[in-house]
């Protein structure tokens, strides 16, 4: 299974980007979608979550900014991101679940400046 992101870049605060993810591989049903982030010298935290439901959760800090949108059929992913802010800046990575194991997209860097 691999997991290809994409969308990443540089962009003022107050702007937007949309990063996609694409699953492919031996994928029989996806569970979980989503996407983590890493800050330079913090720990990998959750982004957002989907499951094949539809059902989310959001990190507060995105809350109410950030929108994850979901594709079964394609195994895709999206993740619209509004009204960003430096904190923002991050390296973010695609998840996916598949059969109780976890999968890593190789990081895709935003750059928010002030």
């Amino acid at each position: 299974v691999q997991l290809q992101a994409s969308g990443g870049g540089l962009v003022q605060a107050g702007g937007s980007l949309r990063l996609s993810c694409e699953a492919s591989g031996n994928i029989y049903r996806i569970n979980h979608m989503g996407w983590y982030r890493q800050a330079p010298g913090k720990q990998r935290e959750l982004v957002v979550v989907i499951t094949g439901g539809g059902d989310t959760n959001y990190a507060d800090s995105v809350k109410g900014r950030f929108t994850i949108s979901r594709d079964n059929a394609k195994n895709m992913v999206d993740l619209q991101m509004n009204s960003l802010k430096p904190e923002d800046t991050a390296v973010y990575y695609c998840y996916a679940l598949i059969r109780m194991s976890q999968y890593w997209g190789q990081g895709t860097k935003v750059t928010v400046s002030s």
